[in-house]
């Protein structure tokens, strides 16, 4: 059975979490999400994990050092095989990333390497990709490292948005392809990493 842990910040609505969770009971799959990680204790996710019988645990993002402390203790206790980051827009240290000693990845909602970096999340991504007329957008799973939207690029999966109106109509496609994805690339990681 592969562990896993979810990290999410501000007020993440857990969409990503929700779909992972049932892409892993509807296949079946020897993978358990342990707990998940919320930086405020008004965030939507908390109910996802409610809903989903996932152990859902508030930390307060006010020092990144202690907050990295708990996370890493927590995923300790556990035995987590992965950290999934899932809506976390903190950048997590080297050290922790180093202490971890298992792999954390996150995903991104376009294709890296365009439309990356810092800042460029959320509601920003999906505007900066309708100003460019863009007419393709997709979702990238990748590797976390030191760098925002940096690390190694596990999958991608593409959408078509040349008919997308506005950023809203973007980012609602978008999010369509996240929730897609990530269970399946997880997966995929998993078996690939541990094999």
């Amino acid at each position: 059975m592969f562990r896993i842990a979810v990290l999410s910040s501000g007020m993440s609505r857990g969409s990503n979490l929700r779909a992972m969770a049932e892409y892993f009971k509807i296949n079946n799959l020897p993978v358990h999400i342990s707990f998940a990680v919320r930086t405020r204790k008004a965030a939507p996710i908390a109910q996802v994990c409610d809903e989903q019988g996932i152990t859902c645990h508030f930390i307060a993002y006010k020092n990144q050092l202690q907050f990295e402390e708990k996370v890493l203790y927590l995923c300790q206790c556990k035995g987590i095989h992965l950290l999934a980051l899932s809506g976390f827009l903190k950048k997590l240290s080297p050290m922790f990333l180093r202490d971890l000693a298992v792999p954390a990845i996150n995903i991104h909602p376009a294709l890296l390497p365009k439309y990356g970096g810092q800042n460029m999340y959320g509601s920003a991504v999906h505007e900066a990709v309708y100003a460019n007329q863009e007419n393709e957008s997709g979702a990238t799973v990748h590797l976390v490292d030191a760098k925002y939207d940096h690390g190694k690029i596990i999958a991608q999966q593409k959408v078509d948005i040349s008919k997308c109106r506005s950023p809203e109509e973007i980012a609602a496609a978008v999010l369509k392809v996240e929730q897609q994805l990530y269970g399946r690339a997880v997966w995929e990681f998993l078996n690939k990493v541990y094999s």
